[in-house]
């Protein structure tokens, strides 16, 4: 298992320490009851908003509030006692994990007291970072072909959870499954979920044209997969490009969107009608602990904010409906959405309550009340999979086996 080098320990120490300061403990306490109920098979029970998890990711969770528990004696002496704790952490996967949920929740809070927890956006292969900021690439990639997936995460995620495990215990990854079966060469985006997606979506434009410039092959086909908030990013990014008239968008030939809250989630609403979210999911109950500490990324996905009109000179926890700028999906790209619904069809009870989760079922869909705001996703590039939840569609068969015959 790869091991964190001494240089990033200390980084990690110092922005821990940070952390520590702004009270750490209370966010972690909500990012493992957010894990814990994302990981429960969804029922018509209230969640418990203190839960804790078990196993590796339990022991990870109790190592953060071993290093926020040490306050007392002063920065140094925390930094001191920290180090035990932040030695259960080395481990690359585990340590990711927790600091991409960091950054999901307090992303713009890390960048703004220039945290060294703050995630920079960065392309990566095989856990390797291929660009060091804005250079076009620091890393040689491996397998280098012409036809290149992209593969965007999601909210308080990163680039090596697209590895998975299904259900019969066998390991999945969309990207390496479409190397496989198609020849693609992967390519893994990892990015600061906690910012305004407008930031992440102009930022990734313009990583993307010095990128595609760069790349050691003529790149003849992108392709992007995009989970969730990913799916965001990516229309913000194809908007920003348009106005900015780059280039790499006339590379890019189909977009797979994976659970994508096109028409904004409840999730982020629990904040503000959260009793009346309370009784219906178990998702959304942790965030009752956030308040106006929730970041700009959470905040966004209220109503899919795409632009950066959106939430400028607003107050992005007012009450009420936000007025958006209407984003169709790139002109002249296929587009599938795969979309996923706890409930057993269309209309029951789960579906209309939980959705997948975390997103309802109509805003995967692209579907609106308004015309000016409904995606015009075509009807058989519409996949909906039933008694499925939002984060299995990182793993499940009919999720990868509708992705390749769409890109085939």
């Amino acid at each position: 298992m790869a091991k964190r080098t001494s240089d990033s320990s200390a980084d990690d120490l110092r922005g821990v320490s940070q952390l520590v300061i702004d009270a750490t403990t209370g966010i972690t306490d909500l990012v493992e009851a957010m894990h814990r109920n994302i990981a429960r098979v969804p029922v018509l029970t209230p969640s418990v908003e203190g839960g804790r998890t078990t196993g590796i990711t339990g022991l990870v969770y109790r190592a953060i509030r071993g290093v926020t528990g040490v306050v007392g004696g002063g920065i140094e002496g925390a930094l001191a006692l920290a180090g035990p704790a932040l030695g259960k952490l080395t481990d690359v996967p585990v340590r990711d994990a927790i600091v991409a949920a960091l950054n999901g929740v307090l992303g713009d809070h890390l960048v703004a007291t220039k945290n060294p927890l703050a995630l920079p956006m960065k392309f990566r292969q095989n856990g390797v970072s291929l660009t060091d900021g804005y250079d076009a690439l620091a890393t040689l990639p491996t397998d280098v072909t012409g036809k290149v997936v992209l593969l965007i995460h999601g909210l308080c995620m990163n680039d090596l959870q697209w590895r998975t495990v299904r259900t019969d215990g066998s390991k999945h990854d969309h990207g390496a499954a479409l190397q496989r079966d198609l020849g693609f060469t992967p390519v893994y985006l990892r990015y600061n979920s906690g910012l305004h997606i407008s930031t992440n979506g102009r930022t990734l434009s313009e990583m993307l044209e010095a990128f595609v410039a760069a790349w050691p092959s003529p790149i003849t086909q992108l392709v992007i997969i995009a989970h969730s908030m990913g799916g965001l990013v990516t229309r913000s990014a194809y908007q920003y490009a348009n106005e900015a008239g780059h280039g790499w968008t006339r590379r890019v030939k189909k977009i797979v969107f994976l659970g994508t809250p096109h028409q904004g989630a409840p999730l982020e609403r629990g904040g503000h009608w959260i009793d009346v979210i309370l009784g219906a999911t178990p998702y959304a109950s942790p965030f009752a602990k956030l308040g106006k500490i929730r970041s700009s990324g959470i905040t966004d996905l209220r109503h899919g904010s795409l632009c950066d009109e959106d939430w400028q000179d607003k107050d992005r926890f007012a009450r009420g409906a936000m007025q958006r700028r209407a984003v169709p999906l790139p002109p002249g790209v296929k587009c599938l959405t795969i979309a996923a619904t706890t409930g057993s069809g269309a209309g029951d009870l789960k579906d209309i309550l939980l959705g997948d989760g975390l997103v309802p079922l109509a805003s995967a869909l692209g579907q609106h009340a308004d015309p000016t705001f409904a995606l015009q996703f075509p009807l058989q590039n519409q996949v909906t999979l039933y008694q499925t939840n939002h984060m299995q569609l990182l793993s499940v068969a009919p999720a990868y086996e509708a992705m390749k015959a769409f890109l085939t």
